[in-house]
């Protein structure tokens, strides 16, 4: 088994709007990957992808909704979360989560999916339905980007990768309610639950290094190849949200994901909405689960 921290389980306990069992996925490798499931089997089933620094109690607003019809899935990426985190940085790469996520679609047999990313959990996630178009159905796409190497990374992403890598113990729970003003203290802290020292945090620092920069970077192929898949191929329902004033991954960066998205309908601007877009998500699951 890989070197690896697994936070302990009280770390977890009594989490605001958070009463979900764990479940877990045993890779080969002896690593565990946690996911929340949720709602009704044999239905469609919403996979929720969070990004960094956050794991799956962003989607605590969402999950409740999609769930009241359908499947909820959301898991935590390694090194996030209740998930296993390599304690060594050089063990994260873009090839181990995204087969990560491909073992969990396939363990779990999920079919007509509604793909529902923001940030790393797009970066991630939209390479997926190529792999296996036969499973996905729809898309809810949320602040993010597919980084392919031949396009420039956007000032912001650039100025938060500096800030990511001069902080290598961010302080998660303050950086969270710096972004989500609204959002109460406790609830800041849960973002912090799974991260209780420097140590447990090589998940968090591997993230912003890990986006594809140049084209010969790993995961820029894949990343041009789900490109074109989305722009030729895509045949599902579509709908994008935008955090407007999310400075990393925001307006601009969205409309040109948005012209590579085929028959993707006009989004929906969320004028108070940051980067964080699932912390004023309610609303947006609402529409999601109609349109989608």
């Amino acid at each position: 088994m890989t070197d690896a921290l697994r936070t302990p389980e009280d770390k977890f306990a009594n989490l605001p709007d958070w009463p979900y069992e764990p479940h877990y996925l045993e890779r080969p490798d002896g690593l565990r990957l946690h996911y929340v499931d949720e709602g009704r089997r044999h239905a469609k089933t919403f996979l929720c992808l969070h990004g960094q620094p956050t794991w799956s109690y962003l989607y605590r607003r969402m999950i409740p909704v999609f769930s009241r019809t359908d499947r909820v899935i959301a898991p935590d990426f390694l090194g996030f979360g209740r998930s296993d985190k390599p304690a060594d940085e050089a063990a994260y790469s873009f090839d181990l989560h995204r087969h990560s996520l491909i073992a969990l679609i396939e363990a779990l047999d999920l079919s007509h999916i509604a793909l529902v990313v923001q940030d790393w959990g797009g970066l991630i996630g939209l390479t997926l339905p190529m792999a296996m178009p036969e499973r996905f159905e729809a898309l809810l796409v949320m602040n993010t980007l597919l980084a392919t190497g031949d396009e420039p990374l956007s000032p912001g992403f650039l100025d938060w990768r500096a800030f990511s890598n001069l902080n290598p113990d961010m302080d998660i729970a303050r950086l969270m309610k710096r972004a989500c003003p609204h959002i109460g203290e406790q609830e800041a802290a849960a973002y912090a639950a799974p991260f209780p020292d420097a140590t447990s945090k090589a998940g968090v620092r591997a993230f912003p290094n890990l986006v594809p920069d140049r084209p010969d970077a790993a995961g820029a192929a894949l990343s041009r190849q789900a490109r074109d898949f989305w722009r030729n191929a895509w045949t599902g329902r579509s709908l994008m949200a935008i955090g407007m004033k999310d400075p990393v991954l925001g307006p601009p960066v969205m409309r040109r994901l948005h012209a590579q998205i085929r028959n993707c309908p006009p989004p929906l601007e969320i004028a108070e909405g940051g980067h964080f877009l699932q912390e004023w998500g309610e609303t947006i699951a609402r529409i999601a689960s109609d349109a989608l």
